[in-house]
Formats: C-alpha cells, sequence, structure tokens
C-alpha cells in the first residue's frame, strides 16, 4: 500500500518547496526531506520525489477557496431571499395550525412559567416511571422463567428490539467520530 507524504522543506525566508514521496507506511519514518541529486522540477520516478513550487499550489487553493466563497455567497443570497419571500407566510400557517397549544398571552413571563412547569411535572412524574420501569424488569423476568413457553413471535420481538438498539449505537458511534466508518479524525 503507498501512501503520500507531502513534506514542506523551508530552504530559505524566501523559497518554499513542497517534496511529495511516495513511500510504504512502514517506511514514512526514513523518508528524507532533502532534494535528491539530479532531481529537476517536475521530475518524478519511484525513487526520487516530485519538486514542485508551492506558489502555483498556493495560487491553485486560492483560486479555488475564491470560487467557493462566490457560491456561498450566491447561495446565502438565494436562502435569505426565500426567506424573506416566504417566511412569514410560513409562519402564519404554522401558527394557524397549531394555535390550540399557544397559551394566552404569549409573553416572557408566560414562557418562564410555562418552562418551569415542565421541569417540575416531569420531576413529579419521576416515582411513576420507576414503578413502570420495575413493573415492565419483572414481566421480562417472567418471560425469561416461562421461556419454554415463548413463542417465536415474541422471541422475534425481542430479537429486532436486540438488533435496533444495536443499530441506535453503531449510528451514535459513527456520529461520536465525525460521520466517518473506518475510525476517527486525526
Amino acid at each position: 500500500m503507498l501512501m503520500i507524504n507531502v513534506l514542506l522543506d523551508k530552504y530559505d525566508m524566501l523559497e518554499w518547496r513542497v517534496i511529495v514521496t511516495y513511500a510504504k507506511v512502514r517506511d514514512l519514518a526514513e523518508v528524507s526531506p532533502q532534494k535528491p541529486k539530479g532531481a529537476a522540477i517536475g521530475e518524478r520516478n519511484k525513487t526520487s520525489p516530485v519538486i514542485v513550487p508551492c506558489t502555483s499550489i498556493r495560487r491553485n487553493f486560492v483560486e479555488l477557496m475564491a470560487s467557493k466563497i462566490q457560491q456561498l455567497q450566491s447561495q446565502a443570497c438565494q436562502a435569505s431571499k426565500f426567506v424573506a419571500k416566504h417566511g412569514t407566510a410560513y409562519y402564519k400557517q404554522l401558527l394557524e395550525q397549531n394555535k390550540q397549544y399557544i397559551v394566552e398571552p404569549p409573553t416572557v413571563e408566560k414562557c418562564n412559567e410555562l418552562s418551569k412547569q415542565l421541569l417540575y411535572t416531569r420531576l413529579a412524574s419521576i416515582p411513576g416511571r420507576y414503578e413502570a420501569f420495575w413493573k415492565e424488569l419483572d414481566s421480562v423476568k417472567q418471560m425469561w422463567k416461562n421461556r419454554k413457553e415463548l413463542k417465536v413471535e415474541d422471541a422475534g420481538i425481542a430479537a429486532l428490539f436486540g438488533l435496533e438498539c444495536f443499530a441506535w449505537y453503531c449510528a451514535g458511534e459513527i456520529v461520536g467520530r465525525g460521520f466517518t466508518f473506518t475510525g476517527y479524525y486525526p
């Protein structure tokens, strides 16, 4: 397996060169950033690195970034125009569809009061949830004791539940790695 190793080598304050070296993964520590004898700019073979002037790379990078910024600006402009045109209509439609959930008067004080009510209502529901948890656990224990009488349908549901839990675990791992399947970013 070959890997491209890019080494920046500063010869003096004015001249920068990029040395691109092909090396095996185990040989990366042995790669020397020195220009081999007889290697001209742009020359390439398996034993000598490629010497590329860094100014052309910088110029290409700057041009690429400038075009990406222009694309992003045009997309942002289109999005802001769409929101300006359709945003208020969507807002009014959303409020109309959900008017049964709006508490009158819709003030900041009322919102603070409702958030406190939600918090303390959830805290007050903990004993009921605790009892429901233990009832569910007891039913699982009972099913395990009577596993010989277990139907294939119940076993299939339990297997699907376990598979779903594993799938959510895998999805969480992938999100935690930064949406990669192979490993973490360095």
